[in-house]
Protein backbone atom coordinates (compact mmCIF):
# COMPACT_ATOMS: atom_id res chain seq x y z
CA UNK A 1 0.00 0.00 0.00
CA UNK A 2 2.88 2.24 0.50
CA UNK A 3 5.54 3.64 -2.60
CA UNK A 4 8.76 5.52 -2.31
CA UNK A 5 7.77 8.20 -4.05
CA UNK A 6 6.80 10.86 -2.02
CA UNK A 7 4.18 12.88 -2.33
CA UNK A 8 4.21 16.10 -0.74
CA UNK A 9 0.60 17.85 -1.44
CA UNK A 10 -0.69 20.53 0.71
CA UNK A 11 -2.48 18.13 2.83
CA UNK A 12 -0.06 15.85 3.88
CA UNK A 13 2.42 19.16 4.77
CA UNK A 14 -0.32 20.16 6.78
CA UNK A 15 -0.69 16.34 8.42
CA UNK A 16 2.79 16.49 8.33
CA UNK A 17 3.44 20.20 10.33
CA UNK A 18 0.66 19.41 12.94
CA UNK A 19 1.64 15.89 14.04
CA UNK A 20 5.08 17.60 14.69
CA UNK A 21 3.85 20.71 16.12
CA UNK A 22 1.91 17.95 19.21
CA UNK A 23 4.83 15.46 19.40
CA UNK A 24 6.71 18.45 20.36
CA UNK A 25 4.63 19.72 22.93
CA UNK A 26 4.51 16.43 24.47
CA UNK A 27 8.33 15.94 23.86
CA UNK A 28 8.85 19.38 25.76
CA UNK A 29 6.92 18.45 28.87
CA UNK A 30 9.24 15.88 29.69
CA UNK A 31 12.73 17.62 28.96
CA UNK A 32 14.88 18.00 31.99
CA UNK A 33 12.50 15.15 34.11
CA UNK A 34 14.81 12.17 35.86
CA UNK A 35 13.09 8.63 34.96
CA UNK A 36 11.86 8.77 38.95
CA UNK A 37 10.26 11.95 38.15
CA UNK A 38 9.03 10.74 34.37
CA UNK A 39 7.48 7.05 36.46
CA UNK A 40 5.60 9.57 39.06
CA UNK A 41 1.52 9.66 39.60
CA UNK A 42 0.88 12.93 40.86
CA UNK A 43 -2.88 13.32 40.40
CA UNK A 44 -5.54 10.08 41.16
CA UNK A 45 -5.05 8.92 37.48
CA UNK A 46 -2.99 5.75 36.43
CA UNK A 47 -1.11 8.35 33.88
CA UNK A 48 2.50 8.90 34.27
CA UNK A 49 4.82 11.10 31.81
CA UNK A 50 6.61 8.17 31.06
CA UNK A 51 3.85 6.08 30.58
CA UNK A 52 2.18 8.83 28.55
CA UNK A 53 5.07 8.92 25.90
CA UNK A 54 4.78 5.02 25.88
CA UNK A 55 1.47 5.11 25.05
CA UNK A 56 1.53 8.17 22.30
CA UNK A 57 4.29 6.13 20.81
CA UNK A 58 2.78 2.54 20.83
CA UNK A 59 -0.73 4.19 19.96
CA UNK A 60 0.88 5.91 16.49
CA UNK A 61 2.52 2.88 15.74
CA UNK A 62 -0.56 0.73 16.18
CA UNK A 63 -2.98 3.04 13.68
CA UNK A 64 0.09 3.42 11.26
CA UNK A 65 -0.05 -0.71 10.92
CA UNK A 66 -3.11 -0.39 10.48
CA UNK A 67 -3.25 1.51 7.45
CA UNK A 68 -0.60 -0.77 6.24
CA UNK A 69 -2.54 -4.17 7.43
CA UNK A 70 -5.92 -3.07 8.24
CA UNK A 71 -7.78 -4.81 11.57
CA UNK A 72 -5.82 -7.30 12.18
CA UNK A 73 -2.82 -4.96 13.38
CA UNK A 74 -5.02 -3.51 16.19
CA UNK A 75 -5.81 -6.89 17.66
CA UNK A 76 -9.25 -7.95 19.82
CA UNK A 77 -10.71 -5.39 21.85
CA UNK A 78 -12.09 -7.40 24.06
CA UNK A 79 -9.27 -9.84 25.22
CA UNK A 80 -8.25 -9.42 28.40
CA UNK A 81 -4.36 -9.46 28.07
CA UNK A 82 -4.65 -7.39 25.47
CA UNK A 83 -6.96 -4.38 27.74
CA UNK A 84 -4.11 -5.27 30.77
CA UNK A 85 -1.42 -4.32 27.91
CA UNK A 86 -2.82 -1.42 27.26
CA UNK A 87 -3.67 -0.20 30.76
CA UNK A 88 0.23 -1.09 31.87
CA UNK A 89 1.37 1.80 28.66
CA UNK A 90 -0.19 4.71 31.21
CA UNK A 91 3.06 3.77 33.71
CA UNK A 92 6.75 3.52 32.92
CA UNK A 93 8.00 0.16 33.88
CA UNK A 94 11.10 0.41 36.33
CA UNK A 95 13.47 -0.94 33.76
CA UNK A 96 12.24 1.89 31.23
CA UNK A 97 14.04 4.91 30.85
CA UNK A 98 12.48 8.45 29.73
CA UNK A 99 15.25 8.48 27.06
CA UNK A 100 14.62 5.39 26.07
CA UNK A 101 11.29 6.12 25.35
CA UNK A 102 11.79 9.18 23.55
CA UNK A 103 14.30 7.32 21.55
CA UNK A 104 11.46 4.58 20.19
CA UNK A 105 8.62 7.70 20.59
CA UNK A 106 11.32 9.22 17.42
CA UNK A 107 11.23 6.22 15.55
CA UNK A 108 7.48 5.38 15.79
CA UNK A 109 7.05 9.63 14.52
CA UNK A 110 9.84 9.03 11.52
CA UNK A 111 7.78 6.05 10.19
CA UNK A 112 4.31 7.80 10.54
CA UNK A 113 5.97 10.41 8.67
CA UNK A 114 7.19 8.42 6.05
CA UNK A 115 3.79 6.19 5.49
CA UNK A 116 2.12 10.06 5.51
CA UNK A 117 4.35 11.31 2.34
CA UNK A 118 4.01 8.00 0.40
CA UNK A 119 0.95 6.00 1.33
CA UNK A 120 -0.42 6.13 -2.43
CA UNK A 121 -4.47 7.26 -1.42
CA UNK A 122 -5.28 8.99 1.73
CA UNK A 123 -8.43 7.52 1.35
CA UNK A 124 -7.75 3.97 1.00
CA UNK A 125 -9.90 2.28 4.18
CA UNK A 126 -10.13 -0.80 5.94
CA UNK A 127 -12.88 -1.57 8.30
CA UNK A 128 -11.94 -1.01 12.14
CA UNK A 129 -12.05 -4.28 14.26
CA UNK A 130 -14.92 -5.09 16.78
CA UNK A 131 -14.41 -3.49 19.82
CA UNK A 132 -16.58 -1.53 22.41
CA UNK A 133 -15.38 1.69 21.32
CA UNK A 134 -15.48 1.50 17.45
CA UNK A 135 -19.36 1.85 15.97
CA UNK A 136 -20.06 -1.84 14.68
CA UNK A 137 -18.83 -1.65 11.10
CA UNK A 138 -17.34 1.62 10.94
CA UNK A 139 -14.53 2.12 8.91
CA UNK A 140 -11.01 4.60 8.86
CA UNK A 141 -9.92 6.04 5.81
CA UNK A 142 -5.93 6.65 6.06
CA UNK A 143 -6.50 10.68 6.19
CA UNK A 144 -8.71 9.83 9.47
CA UNK A 145 -5.95 7.89 10.95
CA UNK A 146 -3.54 10.25 11.09
CA UNK A 147 -6.12 13.19 11.55
CA UNK A 148 -7.02 10.45 14.82
CA UNK A 149 -2.89 10.76 15.91
CA UNK A 150 -2.88 14.51 15.67
CA UNK A 151 -6.23 14.83 18.27
CA UNK A 152 -4.26 11.65 20.31
CA UNK A 153 -1.10 13.30 20.79
CA UNK A 154 -2.44 16.87 20.80
CA UNK A 155 -4.84 15.20 24.33
CA UNK A 156 -2.34 13.73 25.76
CA UNK A 157 -0.09 16.61 25.26
CA UNK A 158 -2.17 18.26 27.58
CA UNK A 159 -2.61 15.58 30.03
CA UNK A 160 1.26 15.92 30.28
CA UNK A 161 1.15 19.58 31.03
CA UNK A 162 -1.01 18.52 33.65
CA UNK A 163 1.08 16.26 35.24
CA UNK A 164 4.87 18.07 34.71
CA UNK A 165 3.08 20.85 36.31
CA UNK A 166 1.58 18.97 39.45
CA UNK A 167 5.37 17.43 39.49
CA UNK A 168 7.06 20.33 40.04
CA UNK A 169 4.90 23.79 38.88
CA UNK A 170 6.44 23.75 35.35
CA UNK A 171 3.95 24.90 32.90
CA UNK A 172 4.65 23.41 29.15
CA UNK A 173 1.93 25.48 27.58
CA UNK A 174 1.43 28.59 29.35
Amino acid sequence: MTTTATTLTAERADLLETLATHRYFLRHTVQGLTDEQARLRPTASELTLGGLIKHVAHTEEMWADFVLDGPTAMGAGDDPEQLEKWAAEFRMGPDETLEGLLARYAEVAERTDELVRTVPDLDASHPLPPAPWFRPGAVRSARRVFLHVVAETAQHAGHADILRESIDGQKTMG
